[in-house]
């Protein structure tokens, strides 16, 4: 919330150019991390704000959780419990992205053993593209955010 605080009103400003702009705002995709100062908090922040501007549009984030085995930081920990707390009150539907099985799945799959930023962002962006499918191609299975997340429910 530090830092965020201080960005908060221009990235609230930039969203709501991009929402003006739009024919039918379903809802938000959000990228973030849950360790990450910035992606923790800032997007805390955001989440609380976007909560109360666009209420009854959907919230998707796609979050990235920490390994206590690959920590790039002390605060890991207490970042992801906040953030948690976070999502659970202004998240509609939570997809998580195990840090560690990132890595594991370079190493071990696809035989990198030193993978980059670049590696494990080109896997997150694949599951991602899976995932998002439905919601860009036209045909029998393409559904707006609301029915997409209806479907994810057994």
């Amino acid at each position: 919330y530090t830092v965020g605080r201080h960005l908060e009103d221009t990235v609230l400003n930039r969203i709501q150019k991009v929402v003006e702009q739009c024919s039918g705002l379903q809802g938000f995709l959000i990228f973030h991390s849950f360790g990450g100062g910035t992606g923790s908090g800032l997007t805390s922040l955001l989440q609380e704000r976007l909560a109360e501007l666009y209420g009854k549009k959907s919230k998707l984030t796609f979050s990235i959780y920490p390994s206590p085995h690959l920590s790039t930081s002390v605060v890991e920990p207490y970042n992801s419990i906040l953030t948690t707390h976070s999502s659970l009150e202004h998240t509609d539907c939570s997809f998580m992205v195990d840090n560690e099985a990132i890595y594991d799945i370079c190493r071990e799959k696809m035989g990198i053993c030193r993978p980059t930023y670049t590696n494990l962002n080109r896997i997150v962006a694949q599951v991602v593209s899976s995932i998002t499918a439905s919601l860009r191609f036209q045909g029998s299975l393409n559904v707006d955010l609301v029915e997409f997340q209806t479907n994810l429910v057994p």
